[in-house]
């Protein structure tokens, strides 16, 4: 079993930055690759980034290219998004997910574990 713990959500102002992380357990964590994907209420759960298991390949959404960095450190089983010059648009519960193989994936159903999630509220 895999235990994925986001955290670093919060409100913040638009053009600000937020740091996410995912503390992952139960699995070697560099086995699979990894993805955050978003979901607001009035939307279906969206792709953010990915990032193959050592870390060589990465895949952002149009939405947020440019803006977002995925990067992966495997000696602390942890996955971080950093977020810069947010948006009201980019409000959501940010999950990040783990994939069965080790590419970088951008559709949901090729994960198979998932954290909770962490609220990211930007404000204009």
């Amino acid at each position: 079993q895999v235990q994925l713990v986001e955290s670093g959500g919060g409100l913040v102002q638009a053009g600000g930055s937020l740091r996410l992380s995912c503390a992952a357990s139960g699995r070697t964590f560099s086995s699979g690759g990894m993805g955050w994907f978003r979901q607001s209420p009035s939307k279906e759960r969206e792709f953010v980034a990915c990032i193959s298991r050592l870390g060589a390949n990465t895949y952002y959404g149009d939405s947020v290219k440019g803006r977002f960095t995925i990067s992966r450190d495997n000696a602390k089983n942890t996955l971080y998004l950093q977020m810069n010059s947010l948006k009201p648009e980019d409000t959501a519960v940010y999950f990040c997910a783990q994939a069965g193989g080790g590419g970088c994936y951008i559709t949901s159903s090729q994960y198979a574990y998932w954290g909770q999630g962490t609220q990211v509220t930007v404000s204009s």
